[in-house]
């Protein structure tokens, strides 16, 4: 018999589950997702490895393609569609793909993370030189995932993987393995859990950093932020106001004369 992997362990403090009070389950679960933090933190030199190359490839006209299935799938695309309004970058800039297409981002397309062919056909669609293809899988396993891996080789910039497993193929796969060891879930095999709560934060750090890095902030501000509501017209202003002294009436005006851009108005 095959050795079970970690994202398919039991948890022996979930023994007995169904028989715990509500805040018994909600104690034990906001416990588990304690340890997250620290085993990200573990992974940090890889995670190092990863933004550093990604800046090189955004450097030399790259991009940035994730690829999933399921949670892991609807965690990438979150992320790349982020990155326009945050940081005012092109919308393929970070591009994410889910197997099963845009339908599997609301319902559980069945047997679609299982065909590798289908990922090589729909990262081969949409890399150029120079990108970086980011494969996500809690296990490590999915077929699809693997296939959009090797979609990349001799022309992508250099493959990432996220996973929970390190003795899995897409950590052997990849050129950088992000191996985040969450543990077993409250619930045996529901990824969504705290593998899910690794692998979005593990996401937020390639993002943000990488943005950083290229110079898409001012400090802590993101000054190419993309104002479309009321909201974030304000924020825009506060920006303004807190990095020039002027008062609100006087920044309005700057950013309307700047085609409402942060960074143009701070730079007058």
């Amino acid at each position: 018999m095959s050795e079970r992997r970690p994202t398919e362990a039991r948890n022996a403090k979930a023994r007995g589950l169904e028989s715990f009070t509500t805040r018994q389950i909600l104690e034990l679960m906001n416990d588990e997702d304690a340890t997250v933090p620290a085993a990200v933190r573990a992974a940090l030199p890889t995670i190092e490895k990863a933004v550093d190359a990604i800046v090189a490839a955004i450097g030399k006209g790259g991009h940035v393609i994730y690829v999933g299935a399921g949670t892991s799938g609807r965690l990438g695309v979150l992320d790349a569609s982020e990155a326009p309004p945050t940081f005012g970058v092109d919308p393929d800039m970070f591009h994410g793909i889910i197997a099963g297409g845009d339908s599997a981002l609301r319902e559980s397309i069945e047997g679609a993370e299982d065909e590798d062919s289908a990922g090589r056909r729909d990262v081969a669609q949409v890399i150029r030189r120079d990108d970086v293809i980011v494969g996500i899988s809690a296990s490590g396993r999915a077929p699809y995932v693997i296939g959009a891996l090797e979609a990349g080789e001799n022309v992508a910039s250099v493959t990432v993987g996220i996973t929970c497993n390190a003795d899995s193929p897409l950590a052997r796969a990849a050129d950088i393995a992000i191996v985040v060891d969450v543990g077993p879930e409250v619930i045996a095999g529901s990824s969504r859990l705290k593998a899910g709560t690794a692998t979005k934060l593990v996401l937020n750090m390639l993002s943000t950093a990488a943005m950083i890095r290229s110079g898409r902030t001012r400090g802590d501000l993101m000054i190419d932020l993309r104002p479309t509501n009321a909201k974030l017209r304000e924020r825009a202003v506060q920006m303004v106001r807190d990095e020039t002294g002027l008062g609100e009436d006087e920044a309005r005006a700057r950013l309307e004369a700047a085609g409402w851009s942060v960074r143009k108005a701070l730079e007058r």
